[in-house]
């Protein structure tokens, strides 16, 4: 499943239309794990979020959008549009988190028609090459690696509070400052330096996701209101983005090209710590907007998300709310129809086009079914966590159905009084599991000795196999396990593997006498100095496919795999 990324061919193929520069600009904004209900505008009486709240009083709404239960499955559909699991992803870990490489993203597409493109904060679709955003057709890059700031892949140590991220040269820069603000400082720097357009400028924020740090004085205004932690905490992180999005909302404004620039703000499931019903007795239990559960729920809360579209240029805002069904799969077709771009070849959409509703015409899509479930497995399962939807009904699990013109919340089942619908939905959904079934033993894979990302670093974040040490709290407990990573050995030659408990640049012993290194047909044992804090095996590889374990055993812990291995192409 391995394929070359497309970004430069694109570039090559498509000559940039004259009229580019009169393009608007597209500013798209997606936070973390922030639901439907966490924004004051939607009726959270806690929450504090101006400049949202003045942001949907100008924008065409869509009330009724739906995005995947979780992080990375709907990043891929939001840069594909694609369902998430035709692209190789649908889990956030465990090697189920890579897009496959031969998509072609919302930034190629861009880049291909003259756009200058930019992406800041979480990515989730792959830490290595061919799967890291400058890969993808993001020309600028500042991100954290995995899915959150803390996590295995990222930089040991981050914390949210003056981390080291990573830019479009594959190297680490250390950044000073809050991340929200980091990320929000770079986009506009990005955005002075292409004021004159066309841009597109990806802020995609970690926040509110887990930890929950924030600095005391966004929290404790919280908690002095009643709110118990971590939702305090929560509700910090929310209204620290707010403050950033009022700067950047102000920086259009300097630059004078506001009316121009086509912006966007979504977020990627539901509330992940915004809503907690089973709280503190008397404490503020948070706001769900009168939806069902919350992240990771293939009832509603899980995956009904706000979604403001604002370009007063193009006619589209003015505080406007339209209720058809939508979906993340429809921003890649709706961005192509209103910024007049050619569209490179693709694998076909699985969204539509909305900008006709957007822009208050007449018309828009016919009557839709779509879909949403939660895999977070090695392979997918029929009819787990799913929800088929249309702009009447939900059918969950292939046996609850529920009315929702009258039944937001999804409390009563009315399955048995509607038999012929739940055949009907059941059916649709039949049809697209026998659509996605091809690629479910597929395995997207890194690169390995490829010149733009040599060396490189893989993580056990990435390991196919469960559990895994996904963060780095649980990988300082230096856990029995092990797994594999999918590779794909770009270039034959003589490499160097090191085989670490700790990144590079963290001194921490790996405590085993023996390491053992496998891949494909190539095995390797080697024993391990006392007190070092890598094995450094070399051996001779052809190109191709293959999977890659190690082991590390012998000292005082059990066996488990190097959690970080360094890869390097040292010769041909």
């Amino acid at each position: 499943m391995t394929r070359t990324p497309v970004a430069a061919t694109l570039l090559l193929m498509f000559a940039v239309p004259s009229h580019a520069a009169d393009r608007p600009n597209v500013v798209l904004l997606i936070t973390d794990d922030q639901g439907y209900g966490d924004i004051g505008a939607h009726g959270n009486t806690m929450l504090k979020t101006p400049t949202l709240d003045r942001l949907h009083g100008q924008s065409v709404r869509l009330t009724d959008f739906h995005v995947d239960p979780t992080c990375s499955p709907t990043r891929s559909a939001l840069m594909t549009g694609r369902y998430s699991t035709r692209t190789g992803v649908w889990h956030t870990i465990a090697g189920r988190s890579l897009m496959d490489p031969g998509e072609i993203t919302l930034a190629e597409v861009f880049a291909a028609n003259g756009y200058a493109t930019g992406q800041f904060g979480k990515w989730h679709l792959g830490d290595n090459y061919p799967l890291r955003p400058q890969d993808q057709g993001f020309a600028r890059t500042l991100h954290h690696r995995g899915g959150g700031i803390t996590q295995s892949p990222d930089f040991w140590g981050n914390d949210y509070f003056d981390d080291t991220y990573w830019g479009e040269d594959g190297a680490p820069h250390p950044a000073t400052g809050y991340c929200t603000d980091v990320w929000f400082a770079a986009a506009q720097e990005f955005i002075r330096e292409h004021r004159d357009g066309p841009f597109l400028c990806y802020v995609a924020t970690n926040a509110p996701h887990s930890p929950y740090f924030v600095a005391e004085s966004y929290r404790q205004p919280y908690l002095a209101a009643g709110v118990s932690e971590p939702m305090a905490s929560f509700y910090g992180m929310i209204a620290n983005f707010d403050e950033n999005l009022a700067r950047l909302l102000a920086t259009l404004d300097e630059l004078q090209i506001a009316d121009n620039t086509l912006l966007i703000y979504m977020t990627d499931n539901g509330s992940a710590a915004g809503w907690a019903p089973n709280g503190p007795a008397g404490a503020w239990t948070g706001f769900n907007a009168g939806m069902r559960d919350r992240k990771a729920s293939e009832y509603d809360g899980g995956h009904r998300v706000p979604f403001f579209v604002r370009w007063p240029t193009g006619g589209i805002g003015g505080g406007r709310d339209e209720d058809l069904l939508a979906a993340h799969i429809d921003v890649l077709p709706t961005l192509v129809e209103l910024c007049g771009l050619t569209s490179p070849p693709h694998r076909a959409w699985d969204g539509v086009s909305l900008a006709s509703v957007l822009r208050g015409d007449d018309g828009g899509p016919s009557a839709r079914t779509l879909f949403v479930h939660s895999q977070r497995l090695e392979r997918p399962e029929k009819w787990r966590k799913c929800a088929v939807l249309t702009e009447q009904w939900r059918l969950v699990n292939g046996v609850e159905l529920y009315d929702v013109v009258p039944d937001r919340g999804q409390k009563t089942d009315v399955a048995s009084s509607h038999p012929d619908v739940v055949s009907t939905l059941r059916s649709a959904y039949d049809r697209w599991w026998e659509s996605l079934e091809p690629v479910f033993d597929d395995e997207v894979r890194i690169g390995l000795g490829h010149a733009s990302a040599n060396p490189t670093l893989l993580c056990c974040h990435d390991w196919h196999g469960e559990p895994i040490p996904v963060n780095q709290d649980t990988v300082a407990k230096d856990p029995a396990q092990n797994g594999y990573w999918s590779v794909d050995v770009r270039e034959a030659g003589r490499y160097e593997f090191r085989l670490r408990s700790r990144p590079p640049g963290t001194i921490q012993p790996i405590d085993a006498t023996t390491a053992t290194l496998r891949l494909g047909d190539v095995e390797r044992t080697i024993a391990v100095p006392s007190g070092a804090d890598e094995a450094v095996v070399s051996v001779d590889l052809t190109a191709g496919p293959a999977h890659l374990a190690t082991e590390i055993s012998g000292g005082s812990r059990p066996a488990r795999g190097a959690y970080y291995v360094e890869v390097r192409r040292v010769s041909e």
